[in-house]
């Protein structure tokens, strides 16, 4: 069975985000994307209040130009003000011409 080397780039972020970053990831070539409710503690420590709900975790698997492109749009539009983290890291996955 043949692999295919892509990126998993994973996002988490407060939910009010989530439609945002959706959409952009969408838009910069993402064919799909995995969606968990987290929880946790960073930098920024422990939210003060769970209204807007638990924080998310996006992923999704895409090539290494647009995981870079996803990246660079979080980091520029969330880091310096929100609580939010991405990271990629390459994978090797099954049919992936599903994730091109």
């Amino acid at each position: 069975m043949k692999l295919t080397e892509l990126f998993l780039v994973t996002i988490i972020t407060e939910r009010i985000f989530r439609d945002d970053i959706i959409t952009d990831i969408k838009e910069l070539g993402a064919t799909g994307y995995t969606l968990t409710d987290t929880t946790g503690e960073g930098s920024r420590g422990v939210r003060a209040s769970d209204w807007e709900g638990k924080n998310v975790k996006i992923e999704v698997v895409v090539n290494k130009e647009v995981g870079d492109k996803i990246i660079d749009i979080v980091a520029e539009k969330y880091f310096e003000n929100y609580s939010v983290i991405a990271y990629a890291y390459p994978v090797k996955v099954v049919r992936g011409n599903k994730y091109i």
